[in-house]
This record gives structure tokens, C-alpha cells and sequence, in this order.
């Protein structure tokens, strides 16, 4: 790795902002040198544990569409369906007496990813490339229990699991996606943690809907690797 020049802080700062620059200025005692390699390995781990939720995204969203379409009553694909549990109204009470409807963002998502599709009539395999990660948790959440959950979506992992393990597996995944591809920190030893975790579950939810990408994730993935080479700080 080329060095930074003692007098390159400027530039860097620029560049990171001063903020994100000083977080690992902080953790080398000021040196640049040591801040710049230490900046280049947390985009290593960010670049390593995506990799490995890139793989299981792509598992979970096929699998959730191969369940639900085998079982789909409707005439239209369960993404397009007015009738489907994605896009009927789930009203609840929330806070002060305001009434919220869960499916909102479902149905913003599912109309965001049409509006990004140069078609007409994008098919049912262009939509959900299009749709982010956060859509396909929400269909694990409490609201879609009986809706989807029971029906179509318990037929995707072995006969017994729990809807909240998975609900919540998927919720961690996806807060590390989400930090992961927006630059963030995983400079602490927490944000470490986390990252470790979302890999092992990455791999226990491959292992559930198909054993052999289970396998391919964990003989193929570097975030084990990468988090052991942390360089040292001061």
C-alpha cells in the first residue's frame, strides 16, 4: 500500500470528511500512515461481509418466490396480485391513537423497484432484483405471520423453525448490510462483533434453505480471515 505524505491530511480530510477521518485518526494515536491502513481494512471487512449477504440475499429472495408462486392462488404473480399480503392494507394502532398501515412501505418498495425497470411490463424476475433486502425481512415480520409466514414462507426452512429466529437473523443482516454499504465503522470491537455475527448467521440461514450454498459461503467467505488481520492500534 502506498503511504500517505505527512502533509497529505488535508486532502484526506476532504476526502473522508473530517469526522470519518478523525474516528481512525483516534484509534492510531494521529498517525496517518497507520490511520490510512487502518481505513483500507475496515473497507476490506465491509467489502468481505458483503460479499456473503450478496450470496444469501440472492438465496433468500428466490427461495421466498419459489414458496409463495407454487402456492399463489391468485391468476396474477404474487408481487402484482392487489390481493397479495404485500400489497393489502395491515392496519395497526400505534402511538396517540394513530393508525398505521405495515404494508405501506411494502407497496412503496414493490412501486419503487417497477419505476426502475425500463418496461412496461416488467416481469416478475426483473422486480425482484430490484427490490432491497429490507423487503424481503419485513415478510418475516409479526404482521405477515398468518398471512404469509404460515402458508408459503415456513415451506422455505425446515419443518419446526421458529418465525421470530428468522425475523430476527434477517434483521441483523440487514443492519450490517446497510452500515457495510454506506461506509460506516467497524472499527470497535462491538461493530466487530456484529459483523462476525452476521456472517454466521448469513451461513445458518444458507444452511436451512439449501445446504450447499450454506457450505459455498462458509468455504468461500474472508470475514473470518480479515477480522483476525485487524492491524494493531494504539
Amino acid at each position: 500500500m502506498t503511504p500517505l505524505c505527512r502533509d497529505s491530511n488535508t486532502w484526506v480530510e476532504s476526502w473522508l470528511s473530517f469526522p470519518r477521518w478523525a474516528t481512525y485518526l483516534s484509534c492510531v494515536d494521529g498517525n496517518a500512515e497507520a490511520a490510512q491502513v487502518l481505513y483500507e481494512w475496515n473497507l476490506s471487512l465491509a467489502q468481505s461481509i458483503m460479499r456473503d449477504i450478496a450470496h444469501i440475499e440472492v438465496g433468500i429472495r428466490n427461495r421466498y418466490d419459489q414458496v409463495i408462486s407454487s402456492g399463489w392462488p391468485g391468476s396474477q404473480h404474487w408481487l402484482l396480485d392487489p390481493q397479495s399480503p404485500v400489497w393489502i392494507k395491515v392496519v395497526r394502532t400505534g402511538k396517540h391513537g394513530i393508525r398505521i398501515d405495515k404494508n405501506d412501505k411494502n407497496r412503496q418498495n414493490i412501486s419503487n423497484a417497477i419505476s426502475r425497470i425500463p418496461s412496461r411490463t416488467p416481469s416478475p424476475d426483473q422486480i425482484i432484483t430490484e427490490l432491497p433486502f429490507g423487503f424481503w425481512r419485513h415478510l418475516t415480520d409479526a404482521f405477515h405471520e398468518k398471512t404469509l409466514w404460515i402458508p408459503y414462507l415456513s415451506k422455505a426452512f425446515p419443518k419446526g423453525t421458529n418465525r421470530k429466529t428468522i425475523e430476527s437473523s434477517m434483521f441483523l443482516i440487514n443492519i450490517v448490510r446497510n452500515r457495510a454499504s454506506h461506509h460506516e465503522q467497524f472499527v470497535t470491537d462491538r461493530r466487530q462483533r456484529e459483523v462476525s455475527a452476521a456472517y454466521s448467521t448469513s451461513v445458518r440461514l444458507a444452511q436451512m434453505i439449501m445446504p450447499e450454498l450454506g457450505m459455498y459461503i462458509e468455504d468461500t467467505s474472508t470475514v473470518t480471515s480479515v477480522l483476525k488481520n485487524r492491524p494493531v492500534t494504539m
